[in-house]
């Protein structure tokens, strides 16, 4: 199975308003392993951009002014997420924009969410996490996800990220003996912390009951039948 996770920054909030991707960065997942294989490119924008996104990436047009515009790295960037699935944080956004790129070059008639399947990470999180504060700072603290250095906002970086929470969101079922943590809080307002196996551990064993332990078993669910009202409560879920 190979994945891309993926990022980007942009010169503001709206494509149809003409902003613009102005760095893209990617990494690759093949069987829920990072492989080093990664995507990154600052692309000029042809276009000023906004205050509040400058606040956000720290990219100015001065540093962009001498690098590729998107129709340059539109083909490398096709040819590395061929066939993956995307992995992106609140996909919507960052499928709209690149879209809209696509739809600038004279790549034919291409949308990036019909070329790859999408799976959306801020979905995914609102559903495991109702009610509770899903960003990829907030999932980096509840998964335990080193996000120090991510002081600006920045497309590779961010990609690097999402893909460590990413693996530990999606890491199956949890139990005692883990490497990632989460707190949750229980019904009675207490607090457990929780952690998740890792992807890679090996099968648990399983133990099958002799047939004297099943004997054995047996009689003292007989003994529980005669004293327990209603029987014992595991011959009621049978």
């Amino acid at each position: 199975m190979r994945q891309v996770v993926l990022d980007t920054e942009t010169t503001g909030l709206e494509p149809e308003r003409g902003h613009r991707i102005i760095e893209i960065g990617a990494v690759e997942l093949i069987d829920r392993r990072l492989t080093g294989r990664r995507f990154h490119r600052y692309v000029n924008p042809e276009r000023e951009i906004d205050a509040a996104a400058l606040e956000v990436h720290g990219i100015t047009l001065d540093f962009l002014a001498d690098k590729p515009r998107f129709g340059e790295v539109a083909e490398e960037f096709l040819a590395f997420v061929d066939g993956a699935e995307l992995i992106i944080h609140n996909a919507p956004f960052d499928i709209s924009f690149i879209n809209f790129e696509l739809s600038q070059v004279e790549l034919g008639e291409r949308r990036i969410d019909s070329i790859c399947p999408v799976t959306d990470t801020l979905a995914l999180a609102r559903h495991k996490h109702p009610g509770q504060k899903n960003s990829l700072d907030a999932l980096c603290r509840r998964y335990g996800v080193d996000n120090s250095g991510r002081d600006l906002h920045g497309a590779l970086l961010d990609a690097e990220i999402l893909a460590d929470v990413f693996l530990a969101m999606t890491g199956g079922q949890t139990a005692l003996f883990a490497t990632e943590s989460e707190t949750l809080r229980r019904d009675d307002g207490g607090v457990a912390d929780v952690v998740a196996l890792p992807v890679d551990r090996p099968r648990l064993r399983i133990i099958r009951p002799s047939d004297a332990e099943v004997a054995a078993h047996e009689r003292r669910l007989d003994e529980l039948d005669v004293v327990a009202v209603g029987g014992s409560v595991w011959r009621r879920s049978e």
